[in-house]
């Protein structure tokens, strides 16, 4: 089994302007590393017609609906860092990570990810970081 954070998975200064741009390269970062296949994008963006992801803390966590399992190879998760905020509902996004999650794994990475992210200090600090080693130190609980 692959890892479900690697250096590969993750993008810093992230291109996209738009909310629908940031959804479509986290799910086309998600296909690139083998996690899903290319339908997978497609709930995302039915995910987040149904309910924002935005989280809180200028992060946003897009994913597949529930009957989206069927499209998901193995769990993983992609993190995009953006320079400038994306509207996301009308709140300010700068840092999305995409994530697929094969047998309820997501719940576990949605957890760990949410105890880093629940303080704005280390989202801030997440945003301020020069090279993705930097980042995946960050995380370096999710492979576990």
């Amino acid at each position: 089994m692959s890892e479900i954070l690697k250096v590969d998975n993750i993008r810093l200064s992230a291109k996209a302007t738009l909310k629908k741009e940031a959804i479509a390269e986290a799910g086309g970062m998600l296909v690139e590393q083998g996690y899903v296949a290319e339908n997978y994008i497609s709930k995302m963006y039915q995910r987040e017609e149904a309910v924002s992801t935005y989280m809180g803390n200028l992060l946003a966590i897009p994913h597949g609906t529930d009957d989206a399992k069927n499209e998901v190879h193995q769990s993983g998760l992609v993190i995009l860092t953006h320079d400038q905020p994306i509207d996301w509902d009308g709140h300010d996004v700068r840092l999305v990570i995409g994530i697929a999650g094969k047998d309820n794994e997501h719940l576990e990475l949605l957890s760990k990810i949410a105890i880093v992210c629940s303080d704005l200090e280390n989202v801030e600090r997440l945003l301020q970081a020069k090279s993705e080693e930097e980042v995946l130190q960050f995380f370096d609980g999710v492979n576990e």
